[in-house]
């Protein structure tokens, strides 16, 4: 009885220890993104730039161009944005199977479900002005447009960068503010690693090697929408003017020697990772005002929006991997069996949204972290504060 219980303390012993094990290589993982929307008080005057370029003494005045760029823009509005869905369930047949293709089966799911990792990393809603002011001519005229484009940024618990992207409005398609009340993004700089990335998806694998996976891709896709009320009082709410995305495959080959993907754009010069889609500029809510002789005004207000950014990452598994399954799964087998590893591992994510008026920037930033080791004292540390729906 007696060797009965020193045996149990000592299991107990080594599993207290092997949870601890986890919980510290957990704490290791805890990483940040952080979400910028750039501003650019100066975007207006290229606008302006562009207009004066364009016309002649005989042409249009600016006032016309601008009427004729809203009733095109609420034409494309109205008539919103459609997306169909494909039923991707898989039917069930019953059959037969022999073990080994069952346990090949398996295995296949398994690896399947680890070469896919996706997040939002979040809305970021009641972003207040697109626009420097408030016009008196209308709910799509782009005086005064600061928004400049978006950027994500992800550190680990030192503070080191892991990923950054930055993408701002295209300056050679200026004219389609003006001409089209659209605008165009273009990816300016990248730093990227899949060393650093959140694949393989899994707690069995938690570290990415070429020698097992191949062709990984980055894909971001980010959605801007809006609610205004137009001279009417008729209220929009929640629409969709627009969406971008970015796939960014990478080679072990386009990697330095610190294993990472470095990019940057030069001037004028045409971006290696194209980003898809286009927005229409955000509408101005309708509001009236009187001046000091009680005489009333329109006016349209400087835009709110809100915008969505999804990240995903995909990759596949290499042949010499494949070859190798039948030694692998049992592998897992026994890792999954150790009851050590039945510790959940449940990711919990704690955000935080500001306004940094030195760089009139809004971040938002958000903490990734297995939920077993967020603390206060963590969240302290990260200079964040949980938020509550």
């Amino acid at each position: 009885m007696g060797n009965n219980c020193a045996t149990i303390r000592v299991r107990k012993i080594a599993f207290v220890a092997a949870l601890l094990s986890i919980a510290l290589s957990a704490a290791s993982q805890t990483s940040t993104y952080k979400a910028f929307i750039y501003t650019d008080s100066k975007l207006q005057d290229e606008i302006q730039r562009y207009v004066d370029q364009q016309m002649s003494p005989e042409a249009a005045g600016f006032g016309d161009i601008l009427l004729s760029s809203s009733l095109n823009a609420a034409k494309g509005l109205a008539s919103g944005y459609v997306s169909s869905v494909v039923d991707l369930g898989v039917n069930a047949v019953a059959s037969l199977v022999t073990k080994k293709k069952r346990m090949r089966e398996e295995w296949n799911a398994e690896v399947a479900a680890e070469n896919s990792f996706s997040t939002r990393i979040h809305t970021i809603s009641d972003l207040k002005d697109f626009y420097t002011r408030v016009s008196l001519d209308g709910p799509m005229d782009p005086k005064g447009m600061k928004f400049d484009g978006i950027g994500c940024l992800r550190l680990n618990s030192d503070g080191d960068t892991l990923f950054y992207i930055s993408m701002h409005i295209d300056r050679s398609k200026i004219g389609r503010i003006v001409e089209h009340s659209k605008f165009e993004l273009v990816l300016d700089t990248l730093i990227i690693s899949p060393y650093h990335s959140n694949l393989p998806n899994s707690s069995f694998s938690r570290t990415f090697s070429f020698e097992e996976r191949q062709n990984y891709t980055m894909t971001i896709k980010i959605a801007l929408s809006s609610s205004w009320m137009n001279q009417m009082t008729q209220i929009t709410n929640d629409q969709k003017l627009g969406e971008f995305s970015v796939c960014i495959p990478v080679r072990q080959e386009d990697l330095d020697e610190t294993g990472f993907l470095r990019y940057s754009r030069g001037r004028r010069e045409i971006s290696r990772y194209p980003v898809v889609g286009s927005s229409f500029i955000v509408p101005r809510s309708y509001a009236g005002m009187r001046d000091k002789s009680d005489k009333y005004h329109d006016i349209w207000g400087t835009g709110e929006y809100q915008l969505a950014i999804d990240l995903s990452e995909t990759c596949s598994v290499t042949k010499q991997y494949k070859d190798n399954w039948k030694e692998n799964y049992k592998q897992r087998r026994k890792f999954y069996e150790d009851e050590s590893n039945l510790l959940s591992n449940t990711w919990q994510f704690i955000t935080s949204q500001q306004w940094d008026a030195i760089t009139e920037s809004w971040i938002l930033t958000m903490l990734q972290a297995p939920a077993g080791v967020v603390s206060d004292e963590l969240i302290d540390k990260m200079g964040l504060a949980p938020q509550y729906p």
